[in-house]
């Protein structure tokens, strides 16, 4: 007999989803498998738009990322243009998009993420949260808050708003930083430096009483892939993609993301809404690779600055070869914290981010253009097709949730099999496979672009098909 069990709160997830868990006759788990259930039509009704609109509309997908969709929209743009933007405005969006990482990266840590392992798996669900973070906590909660803050005051001093801000244009951006953002900026600098010191060590304290959930969350060889200096470093807005083994061996290297249909495909799930995206060249699903933080760091030879590289090679050390824990992807985003913030009081000293020239000018000199940029979750594509007056004919957005996906539903098996034996779950339970999920920190609005609650459903399914057992949250 099926049974349906309703928790609250609503899961800590960005969109709606549900997850499969599938038991052979002893009641052990076989497989899993994470769908996503909302209709994904964003691509479509951009069609007949002028390419100029798109940093505009395509930053309306997704409240917390934006930043990340119109900035890789303006790259696209600027390669129908085939114009090289000027020093300056790549610097300005390169500091925007550092803010992004910052504040993004701040949320799903501080406000998603830790209160379970801060807090505990047991904890009920009403206290594990971020307010229970916050009774427990204050300094380190609002020390958060303050951080996520720090980003998105970047974002607004450069764009005058913090979601959605106007500001990136296919050719360059409208406008370029001034004295008093500079100085707001910098007066900001000790504080994140301080805060993202406290989070990093506090990470290194629960690796240590979290040795099961390193071994079992996402735990498993795959590619990674991101984007990468023409020398190797850490790269988060323009560069080449690289895509390493989890043996850490490049497997190509310096490919140019206008050819990305040359060495990702996509395949696609009955179940699910969101695509599997894979590494062409070894097939599905063999091709399985991930993106984000951790692929970042595991691709990259050196973040580039004194901070960042150390806590790399403390990083890589966890690793026989690439660093394949996905609960390490939190890991990942406290040191890109870290490297950004180094970043952005570099650029606070360049003084062509205030009087260089911001735009280029040209008409559509290719019909086809192809913007990669990281977003804090992974690398995210956007392929525009136009006719010669510059109208949309076709447009491809490959996220990385999507990139992900099979990384996902594999993260989620794992830690069934970790944790389940016969058909009971139990609340903590529930959670750790949620967690699992989390590692990722998906963006389903992302990828489906739709709008409605974010419940997520855990079903165990018996070897006949039948639903012996069904949670549901929200």
């Amino acid at each position: 007999m099926s049974k349906r069990i309703i928790i609250d709160p609503v899961t800590r997830i960005e969109g709606h989803g549900k997850i499969s868990i599938y038991l052979d006759d002893a009641g052990q788990v076989t497989d899993a498998e994470f769908h996503v259930v909302e209709f994904r039509g964003f691509e479509k009704f951009c069609e007949g738009r002028p390419f100029s609109e798109m940093p505009g509309i395509t930053q309306r997908i997704c409240g917390i990322c934006p930043v990340s969709h119109t900035l890789a929209s303006a790259r696209a743009g600027d390669a129908l243009m085939a114009v090289n933007i000027p020093p300056a405005a790549d610097k300005l969006r390169r500091l925007m998009n550092l803010g992004q990482i910052i504040q993004s990266h701040a949320l799903s840590f501080f406000h998603l993420s830790a209160p379970d392992f801060l807090l505990g798996w047991e904890t009920p669900p009403a206290q594990r949260n971020v307010f229970g973070l916050i009774q427990s906590n204050t300094d380190l909660a609002r020390a958060g808050i303050r951080l996520r803050q720090f980003g998105q005051e970047i974002i607004e001093i450069l764009g005058d708003k913090k979601i959605h801000p106007a500001w990136a244009v296919p050719g360059g951006v409208r406008s370029g930083l001034t004295e008093a953002g500079r100085t707001k900026i910098r007066a900001w600098l000790p504080e994140v430096y301080g805060t993202a010191q406290i989070a990093l060590d506090l990470f290194k304290k629960t690796l240590e009483t979290h040795y099961r959930e390193v071994q079992v969350f996402g735990n498993f060889p795959s590619l990674f892939m991101g984007l990468v200096t023409p020398g190797g470093s850490w790269e988060h807005h323009g560069g080449k993609l690289r895509f390493t083994s989890s043996e850490g061996t490049i497997v190509a290297d310096q490919l140019d993301p206008q050819n990305y249909l040359d060495y990702i495909g996509e395949s696609v799930q009955n179940s699910s809404y969101l695509k599997s995206p894979y590494y062409l060249p070894y097939g599905h699903p063999r091709g399985i690779y991930r993106v984000g933080p951790l692929a970042r760091l595991n691709v990259c030879e050196r973040m580039g600055v004194p901070r960042g590289d150390a806590e790399l090679d403390n990083f890589k050390g966890l690793g026989n070869g690439a660093v394949t824990s996905s609960f390490l992807y939190h890991y990942a985003r406290l040191i890109e914290i870290m490297t950004a913030i180094e970043f952005v009081e570099i650029y606070l000293d360049d003084p062509e981010l205030i009087h260089g020239p911001l735009r280029a000018d040209a008409g559509i000199n290719c019909l086809r253009g192809v913007g990669a940029s990281e977003a804090p979750r992974g690398t995210l594509f956007h392929d525009y097709t136009v006719d010669a007056d510059g109208l949309l004919k076709k447009v491809n957005l490959i996220v990385a949730t999507g990139q992900n996906n099979l990384a996902m539903n594999q993260t989620v098996a794992q830690i069934a099999r970790a944790y389940i034996h016969g058909g009971e779950i139990t609340e903590p339970l529930l959670n750790r496979i949620e967690h699992g999920i989390r590692c990722y920190d998906p963006c389903l609005s992302c990828s489906t672009h739709a709008v409605g609650q974010m419940p997520l459903q855990v079903r165990l399914i018996a070897p006949d098909g039948t639903v012996i057992n069904e949670v549901a949250r929200g």
